[in-house]
């Protein structure tokens, strides 16, 4: 995304939505956001993946996380689609509106300025049409993260749930998230950590991976959250059943 990396400030626009005219940091206020965009209304993967994402709606909800989808389509065809959304989901809705805006975005501005295009599939004019795109935007309208799926490939929106799970941990405490962690697993600590700070951090404990090289850089501890604000302290003297298996 050509202009806009990590940590970056989330360009602010004014939109043409399924739920009105919008202004996006207005619209998130101070939560967190997901803009994720399809490459084209009444298509099949894109189909799936807005039936799955209402479906997780609540679950984003629950986090604190504002979604609001985009595509080069009309406002006309995204309210349409929504009946084939919401009937792919088997749902019926009177008013046939999802559970999040859809911007239109049919002059592509929005899509060339944030990087969303993609060469290789164009629409019957031969324009490009938008790649499948996800920016995590923090409540401080800082990029996140961001992700980059062409046309041809759905995402796993699980995926993207449990990647909110971590930025929104790890944004709190300071700690990281291992390979295919879920909320629950043991997190790690980050290796620039002394051991006296992580001892006063981590009460529960600080467990270490024996390594070959000797280094002690494989430190983990239960997950914050999962042990609630107070520890007892008696728990640091056991290690934790989910950090055993990986040491």
């Amino acid at each position: 995304m050509p202009g806009l990396l990590l940590g970056d400030p989330f360009p602010d626009f004014e939109a043409e939505t399924t739920a009105g005219r919008m202004k996006l940091h207005q619209y998130l206020g101070d939560s967190w956001g997901i803009l994720f965009s399809h490459p084209k209304d009444y298509t099949p993967v894109c189909t799936t993946e807005l039936g799955r994402v209402a479906r997780l709606s609540s679950e984003f909800s629950k986090r604190g996380v504002k979604l609001i989808a985009l595509s080069i389509d009309s406002l006309e065809d995204h309210c349409g689609w929504s009946k084939d959304i919401l009937a792919y989901n088997c749902e019926k809705s009177e008013c046939c509106r999802l559970p999040f805006p859809i911007i239109a975005d049919s002059k592509r501005e929005l899509a060339v300025s944030l990087g969303m295009l993609d060469p290789d599939e164009k629409d019957k004019d031969g324009l490009p049409l938008t790649a499948r795109c996800v920016f995590i935007i923090g409540p401080d309208k800082k990029l996140k993260l961001s992700l980059l799926y062409p046309a041809t490939t759905g995402r796993s929106f699980s995926e993207i749930l449990r990647v909110v799970d971590s930025l929104q941990l790890t944004a709190e405490r300071r700690v990281a998230t291992p390979a295919e962690w879920k909320p629950g697993d043991c997190v790690m600590v980050p290796p620039n950590m002394p051991e006296e700070d992580a001892a006063t951090l981590f009460p529960a404990g600080v467990f270490t991976k024996e390594l070959p090289s000797g280094k002690k850089y494989l430190r983990y501890t239960p997950d914050p959250h999962d042990l609630g604000e107070s520890v007892d302290p008696g728990y640091s003297l056991i290690q934790p059943r989910q950090c055993t298996s990986i040491l």
